[in-house]
């Protein structure tokens, strides 16, 4: 096998303002199944679900936009990227007592291997990273 090529699997849905979370994650558990990670890795599940709200949360809420939702497998790594029309990069903030929200990049920060935001021509799409623990395990 040519490793220098990339071999992934990729989903996709648009998900308008008046859709829920829930359908995001109900969406994406889904697909978390085909891959076998709901017996495998149920934590890592638990984490991209948990992000996968608190993204399209934060494109419906903050940036008063529809979200682009796509999960991508890679083999090592699962992209999950949810794209809005505001091109305000999102930062972690840390809790506070005194105002409510303002905590989902922070969970987000917490929850995944790795996340980046970019600004594109319209708009912004934010990235996260997650492992599953075989996977890690097997790259040591």
């Amino acid at each position: 096998m040519d490793e220098s090529s990339l071999r992934a699997v990729g989903w996709a849905r648009s998900l308008p303002l008046d859709s829920s979370p829930k359908s995001a994650r109900d969406w994406a558990l889904g697909h978390l199944e085909t891959l076998g990670w709901t017996d495998s890795a149920r934590d890592t599940v638990d984490a991209v679900l948990l992000t996968v709200s608190e993204l399209v949360t934060n494109a419906h809420v903050h940036a008063h936009s529809h979200a682009q939702l796509a999960m991508t497998w890679d083999g090592h790594c699962l992209h999950v990227a949810v794209h809005d029309t505001s091109t305000t990069l999102p930062t972690p903030r840390p809790p506070s007592g005194e105002r409510l929200g303002g905590r989902g990049m922070f969970l987000v920060d917490a929850l995944t291997d790795d996340w980046e935001a970019r600004r594109c021509p319209k708009g912004k799409t934010v990235i996260a990273c997650f492992r599953p623990p075989t996977t890690s395990e097997s790259a040591r």
